[in-house]
C-alpha cells in the first residue's frame, strides 16, 4: 500500500492563567514562534476544576489562539517542548509557582488532539517525553470521549473550535485549488 504524507492541521494553544496581561504575553511570544494568530478566542473562567490553583493561584482564565500557518501533524512533541520552555521564561520572578498553563495541540477536520507531558491508556508517545491524545472528534458537532477534559465536554468551547475547523477546511480547500 503506498504511504501518503499527512495532510496538514491547524496549530492551536490552549492558555491558562490568573493573569490577563500574562495570557496576552504569551500569545504574543507564541505569534513570533509559530506566525500570526488568526483565530482569538474569548477569554473564560477556568472553573470545571480546581487542578492548577495550589501551583497558580484561584480565579483562573482560559483562552485559546490558533495560528494562520498550517503545521505538518508531527511536530506536536517539539512544540509541547517550545511551550513548556515558554512557560518556565514567563514564569520568572512571578509570585506563584506557575503563573500560566500553555497546552499545545491541533485541529483536524475531524479531530482536537492535545500534548502531554503525562502518560495515560489512551494516550500515544510520540517522542522527547511528550504524548499526544484526541480529546474530541468531530461528527456533526464536536463529540467529547471517555476521556475528554470536565471543560471541553462542556461545549463552552465548542463554538471556538468549530470556527478554528471552519478557517482549517477553508485554508485546506484553497491550498488544494
Amino acid at each position: 500500500m503506498d504511504i501518503h504524507p499527512p495532510q496538514p492541521v491547524k496549530l492551536i494553544c490552549g492558555m491558562i492563567s490568573g493573569s490577563r496581561p500574562l495570557l496576552d504575553r504569551a500569545a504574543a511570544e507564541l505569534e513570533t514562534r509559530y506566525g500570526p494568530i488568526d483565530l482569538v478566542s474569548e477569554t473564560w473562567p477556568f472553573d470545571f476544576t480546581r487542578y492548577y490553583e495550589p501551583q497558580m493561584g484561584p480565579d483562573l482564565l482560559r483562552q485559546f489562539v490558533a495560528f494562520e500557518r498550517l503545521a505538518p501533524p508531527g511536530c506536536l512533541a517539539e512544540v509541547k517542548q517550545a511551550t513548556n520552555a515558554l512557560e518556565a521564561d514567563l514564569a520568572g520572578g512571578a509570585a506563584v509557582a506557575r503563573p500560566i498553563n500553555l497546552d499545545p495541540g491541533y485541529l483536524t477536520p475531524a479531530k482536537l488532539v492535545l500534548a502531554s507531558c503525562k502518560d495515560f491508556a489512551h494516550r500515544l508517545y510520540l517522542g522527547g517525553g511528550i504524548y499526544a491524545e484526541v480529546t474530541m472528534q468531530y461528527r456533526n458537532g464536536w463529540q467529547k470521549l471517555d476521556w475528554t477534559f470536565p471543560d471541553y465536554a462542556s461545549g463552552r468551547y465548542s463554538m471556538w473550535m468549530s470556527d478554528a475547523r471552519n478557517t482549517l477546511m477553508d485554508q485546506l480547500r484553497e491550498a488544494g485549488r
